[in-house]
């Protein structure tokens, strides 16, 4: 497909409420979308690395720009052929997943509109649907947390996610575990805290997790291999897995039982596939995170989620648990199994912004042939 014009829009898009974890606290979510266009056809890419450089090295502004001034213009007027072949024409441009990102999904929802074949199948998945669990921020009382767990399990959400940061840790923990004492959960530290704080995670095995989430620095695979080695509980690594080179390091050094892959942070599908295959290969199970795009966004994590080696609930949350109203239609819904359990199905057709909502949200755009 010949790549004939690009447009980009940088939005803020209003949460329902803060959303608070080790790093900080959101009250918008900041994103980057792309319409990119061959002939008559065109598809969406969305990549939302947040307002601010707090969960990895990236920003939305910073991509935004980055997209507009470098990444995009090389890839106008190329006739690209696969996913590889976009990440070859990007390699000369170091790092910045987030923003290789968002046109690495662009295209994909471009070649599954020309193919008239649904994403997941694109991708190589066999599933049509997959289960998805249940998460909770920093809130402002420990009464208010187990109110929202309780529901959750009455809700029969398959695991519950818990995130842990200095001063929201091991009395929360306990409180929680102490209210449902035999219920899956794992713990999501958001790059929090560091070697040094080993002691604390070897309290932290007492409470029978399925997994510490990212306890050390964004960036790092070998304090995460020492760790392990201390701890029964399975680490899994999240902003640490930025590529595919860094998952085959941390899967050699042994840094995790467990990988959580985000399109977004890994630079885009193609990167998220190969690392998906990387992890089947080596016996690592994977799960499927996402950054809280919009429903354009959330559809290529769902139809990513469906390949066979996601095999731990997923976090991809419905449009309605943070926004009034998604800028995409048709927005992601939660379903229930034949168990009543709620899941994600693999969209058939990908969502689009609505032009007026897009507009709405939007604080720049541009157009680039």
């Amino acid at each position: 497909m010949k790549i004939d014009r690009i447009e980009l829009s940088l939005v803020a898009m209003p949460l329902i409420s803060p959303w608070r974890t080790a790093y900080g606290e959101d009250a918008a979510i900041h994103a980057v979308l792309c319409r990119m266009v061959s002939g008559s056809i065109d598809g969406w890419g969305e990549s939302a690395p947040f307002a601010a450089p707090c969960y990895s090295p990236e920003w939305a502004g910073g991509a935004y720009a980055l997209v507009r001034d470098r990444l995009a213009p090389t890839l106008i007027g190329h006739d690209i052929s696969s996913g590889d072949q976009l990440q070859s024409l990007l390699a000369i441009y170091k790092g910045n997943p987030f923003a290789k990102a968002v046109l690495d999904t662009a295209w994909w929802s471009l070649h599954a509109k020309r193919e008239g074949c649904p994403l997941a199948e694109l991708l190589g998945a066999t599933r049509k649907a997959i289960p998805v669990g249940a998460d909770f921020g920093v809130m402002d009382s420990q009464d208010e947390l187990l109110e929202s767990v309780d529901r959750a399990v009455e809700e029969r959400f398959p695991r519950i996610k818990l995130k842990f940061r200095p001063g929201w840790d091991l009395p929360m923990l306990n409180a929680v575990r102490e209210r449902q004492p035999d219920y899956p959960m794992h713990i999501d530290c958001n790059s929090g805290y560091r070697i040094s704080d080993a002691k604390l995670f070897e309290q932290v095995d007492e409470f029978g997790l399925e997994m510490i989430e990212q306890p050390l620095q964004h960036d790092d695979v070998y304090d995460h291999a020492l760790l392990q080695q201390r701890i029964r509980t399975p680490i899994c690594l999240d902003e640490s897995i930025v590529s595919v080179d860094r998952a085959r390091q941390a899967l050699e050094l042994g840094s995790c039982g467990y990988v959580n892959i985000k399109p977004g942070r890994v630079g885009g599908l193609t990167n998220a596939v190969a690392i998906h295959d990387l992890c089947r290969d080596a016996g690592i199970p994977c799960w499927v995170g996402g950054m809280l795009e919009s429903a354009v966004g959330s559809a290529h994590c769902t139809a990513l989620a469906m390949l066979d080696n996601f095999t731990y609930p997923a976090d991809i949350f419905p449009s309605s648990r943070f926004y009034h109203e998604d800028l995409a239609d048709p927005p992601l819904e939660l379903h229930r199994d034949s168990a009543g359990v709620p899941s994600v199905r693999a969209p058939d057709v990908l969502p689009e912004p609505v032009p007026d909502r897009l507009r709405s949200l939007t604080l720049e755009h541009c157009l680039i042939k």
